[in-house]
């Protein structure tokens, strides 16, 4: 009889996630938890109807399995289908201004719309109003060693 697979069986591949209902949500927020980026690299395009982050994410699917040192690495969360954008406790004219990301979650309207609301530490979010729930979350570089060298804390 063969083994189950494992987490620690898995290769080591550059995530391309796509989520299209809550419980999907809930894996992405997960994963780009203490993501920073700096304000000048969010962007939404109203003809397209897309909003996206290019996030330095720490590395959380790495679980325990520190190879030498805490990684990051720059993924892409877009979102489709995206109808407003707005903002609060975001100073926009600072383009010095590096934002953390907390979480990600889903407040359904009617008929599968609702707000993305991607709430940031220090008192900032960013509502996006949303047709459908349709994200992508997907690394676009090589992990590099995060420059704390150190995770995150978390509260329990």
């Amino acid at each position: 009889m063969s083994a189950d697979a494992s987490f620690e069986d898995g290769r080591d591949a550059p995530l391309n996630l796509g989520a299209q209902d809550v419980d999907d949500i809930k894996i992405i927020s997960a994963l780009v938890q203490d993501s920073v980026f700096p304000i000048t690299e969010m962007k939404w395009s109203a003809k397209q109807r897309r909003f996206g982050l290019l996030l330095n994410r720490f590395r959380w699917e790495e679980g325990g399995r520190v190879k030498s040192s805490p990684e990051r690495v720059q993924s892409l969360l877009a979102f489709d289908g995206v109808l407003n954008v707005a903002s609060q406790g975001i100073d926009r004219s600072d383009p010095d201004m590096v934002l953390s990301l907390l979480t990600v979650e889903f407040d359904a309207g009617e008929d599968g719309a609702g707000d993305m609301i991607l709430t940031l530490a220090g008192d900032g979010a960013i509502r996006l109003k949303v047709e459908t729930i349709e994200a992508t979350l997907k690394d676009v570089t090589r992990p590099y060693v995060a420059p704390s060298k150190r995770a995150p804390s978390h509260p329990e």
